[in-house]
């Protein structure tokens, strides 16, 4: 029997994640639409195909940035549906190899787990292929969901930034979230 490649780039029992492409636009979109009611005003990803098309242009085509799909393997329609997104963003090399984690479910997707595991999978395959050495996750204190998330993957409190990232007309403050590859490795 031939071997069939995978279209993730790691998988769980649940979920797989896979890099953004620019045919995902009309599902993104259409999940992001459906999910502003949860996203904000903590989020605000791109509900247009033109505003799809530019965010996924930087995440494709920028080497300090890498975005992953997190998609059900077995979900509503069992088709690889896209439940969230994880960006690492302001990838550094070199001596420092860290990056900086967004995140967001999907209305469909949210509450179920999904991003759990996808956010455990985008870790792995930072501290493996990526070859990252730390990831940090920067969330506003009210956004609870964000930062159970942060706490359910093994990530620990290093401080709070007041006026740190400027969000939806304002300065806002942030938790500032970190994991290490040495955390991974002996959690």
């Amino acid at each position: 029997m031939p071997h069939t490649a995978s279209r993730y780039l790691a998988e769980g029992p649940r979920v797989g994640i896979r890099h953004f492409t620019y045919e995902d636009g009309a599902e993104f979109t259409a999940r992001a639409r459906e999910s502003k009611q949860l996203h904000q005003p903590w989020l605000f990803p791109p509900d247009s195909e033109s505003a799809y098309v530019a965010y996924a242009g930087r995440l494709i085509e920028d080497r300090t940035k890498a975005g992953f799909l997190v998609c059900e393997k077995d979900g509503e329609r069992g088709d690889g549906a896209i439940a969230g997104y994880i960006n690492i963003n302001n990838i550094v090399e070199g001596g420092f190899r860290c990056g900086a984690l967004g995140y967001g479910a999907f209305a469909h997707a949210a509450g179920r787990g999904l991003m759990r595991e996808g956010l455990n999978l985008v870790v792995d395959h930072a501290f493996g292929p990526m070859r990252l050495h730390r990831l940090e996750i920067n969330a506003q204190p009210q956004n609870t969901g964000s930062l159970a998330l942060a706490r359910s993957c093994g990530f620990r409190l290093e401080g709070f930034s007041p006026k740190m990232i400027y969000i939806d007309g304002d300065w806002r403050d942030h938790e500032r979230w970190a994991i290490t590859a040495e955390m991974r490795a002996s959690g």
